[in-house]
C-alpha cells in the first residue's frame, strides 16, 4: 500500500497540480487543449499552486493574481465554442483520481468539492459568454 500524504502545504499542492497536470497533457481528450493554449508551462504551473495554495490553506506567501473566468472563456473561444461538459468532467475525474491516489484527508476533500463547484462555475461562465456574444 502506497502511503498517503495530507494536502497541507505549498509542496503538497504544488505536487498535486504538476502530477495532475502532467497526467492532463497525456489526456487524449484535455491534452490538446492545454498543450495547445498553455505555452509557458513552468509560469502556469507556479500560477496554479498560488490559486490551490489560496483556496486550500489559510496562510498563503503569494497572493493568486489572474482571472480564471475569463481564461476559461477565451479557451472555449479558441476552441470555436466547442468546450462541453464533458470536458470539464474528464478534469474533474483526473483531478480526483490524483487527489485519491496521493492524498488523504480533510483537505483533500475540500479540493474535490471546490473542483467540482469551479467546474460548474466556469463552465456556466463559458455558456454565458457565449449567449452574450449572440445578443
Amino acid at each position: 500500500m502506497m502511503f498517503k500524504r495530507q494536502l497541507d502545504s505549498r509542496e503538497a499542492i504544488g505536487f498535486l497540480v504538476r502530477t495532475f497536470y502532467a497526467r492532463v497533457r497525456e489526456d487524449e481528450t484535455l491534452g490538446p487543449i492545454f498543450n495547445g493554449v498553455i505555452t509557458d508551462w513552468e509560469t502556469h504551473l507556479e500560477k496554479l499552486t498560488d490559486f490551490w495554495e489560496g483556496n486550500l490553506l489559510f496562510f498563503v506567501k503569494k497572493k493568486f493574481e489572474g482571472d480564471p473566468k475569463t481564461a476559461h472563456q477565451k479557451v472555449d473561444e479558441w476552441m470555436g465554442n466547442r468546450m462541453t461538459m464533458e470536458h470539464f468532467g474528464r478534469w474533474i475525474n483526473l483531478w480526483i483520481a490524483t487527489l485519491d491516489e496521493h492524498f488523504e484527508g480533510e483537505t483533500a476533500q475540500i479540493a474535490k468539492n471546490q473542483a467540482r463547484k469551479m467546474a460548474t462555475f466556469f463552465y456556466l461562465k463559458v455558456f454565458e459568454n457565449r449567449l452574450a456574444k449572440t445578443n
